[in-house]
């Protein structure tokens, strides 16, 4: 078994004393792992690191081996070390790509917007990008928020709330005394303005909910979101 592909590597970890275990997300052949040998070496270990571009050559003997990578690099994003705040995103892209994916499986319209997402930390004002590319990422992995009408009357008016239970929108007449009850709905998630003073924390509140509830029923074992997650919404309200 063999292919070749063009990906983002979004995680490595230790086999071994010299080798290594990557993931790498691609267009075609999704969040796939594989070993590297010598992967520990001191010129390999420079070019595996989260948010690396990579060309990879897989194979494997059996369709469902590990099977082993050969690596070539194509891109650095070493320049994001500098900087705290994009750092903190790309290690929260990699880290839910890792968690919310399953392996071996196409996500080619995630993965293009994930390229635009990696290229856009490279500038400036971009937390209103990672926002929607949470929402994507929900939507791709099978639970899309459906905030274009209010799910009790069918309005598209005055839309200002989430159903946590639902992921649909409800509008302000519709809530009444339910209100406090439900997730504020910013109007820049709905793409009618950019994310005024608050709003960017009401949006991944809601992000936050739903991939924390979907996250949880595929990985009980551990913490709902991933760490790097958090530290990231904590660098953005802050700043």
């Amino acid at each position: 078994m063999e292919w070749r592909d063009e990906g983002t590597l979004i995680s490595s970890r230790p086999l071994g004393e010299t080798s290594a275990i990557v993931e790498v997300f691609t267009a075609a052949h999704g969040r796939h792992a594989g070993v590297v040998r010598g992967g520990a070496s001191r010129r390999l270990a420079a070019v595996l690191q989260p948010g690396s571009q990579v060309a990879v050559q897989w194979r494997a003997r059996l369709d469902d081996h590990v099977g082993a990578f050969t690596v070539e690099p194509l891109r650095s994003r070493a320049g994001l070390m500098a900087d705290r705040l994009a750092l903190a995103g790309l290690s929260s892209v990699c880290a839910l790509l890792h968690v919310a994916l399953p392996e071996r499986e196409a996500y080619p319209v995630l993965y293009g917007l994930t390229q635009r997402m990696l290229a856009a930390l490279e500038g400036e004002a971009w937390a209103g990008d990672y926002l929607r590319w949470e929402m994507v990422l929900l939507e791709e992995t099978g639970f899309g928020l459906d905030l274009g009408r209010c799910a009790l009357t069918g309005s598209r008016e005055d839309l200002a709330f989430v159903s946590p239970k639902t992921g649909r929108a409800v509008s302000r007449a519709a809530a009444g005394d339910w209100a406090p009850r439900l997730l504020p709905l910013p109007p820049g998630l709905l793409g009618q303005a950019p994310f005024a003073a608050g709003e960017l924390a009401q949006g991944l509140a809601i992000t936050g909910h739903f991939l924390g509830r979907e996250l949880a029923a595929l990985h009980p074992e551990a913490a709902a979101l991933p760490g790097a997650r958090a530290r990231l919404v904590e660098f953005l309200l802050r700043d």
